[in-house]
């Protein structure tokens, strides 16, 4: 049997590991907040869009979607992470429309990529026929 120098390759897994791990976590931790900030994006897009819905029904005003639209972040999302919903008429063209903003945090680690985000929801206005 030959004695190689230095003890051969034995515990170079074990170094490789430790090496590679923390680059990998760092990698899946990177991916898991951008699938958050997607995903908060994604549901504070839906709630405006319903909000814009409900207020402009015939005859609802808009206060109607700023509560609809903080009930549906509520239920789905921490409300803590909301800092402002309002709902305005506005036009879009020859047409009037109903614009629910929502202003929240987002649930980010450390100090990369914004710490708020802002999404419009517009819907046509309802009138009485």
């Amino acid at each position: 049997m030959r004695v190689r120098p230095w003890g051969g390759d034995r515990g170079s897994a074990a170094v490789e590991f430790v090496l590679v791990a923390p680059l990998v976590m760092l990698l899946l931790a990177g991916i898991l907040q951008i699938a958050l900030a997607m995903h908060v994006r994604a549901t504070l897009t839906s709630a405006a869009a319903e909000g814009a819905r409900a207020a402009s029904l015939a005859g609802a005003d808009p206060q109607a979607g700023v509560v609809r639209a903080r009930s549906l972040v509520e239920q789905t999302l921490v409300a803590s992470i909301i800092r402002d919903v309002t709902a305005t008429a506005g036009t879009a063209g020859p047409v009037d429309v109903m614009i629910v903003r929502i202003e929240a945090d987002l649930p980010l680690v450390g100090l990369l990529g914004p710490a708020a985000l802002t999404v419009e929801g517009r819907a046509l206005q309802e009138g009485w026929t």
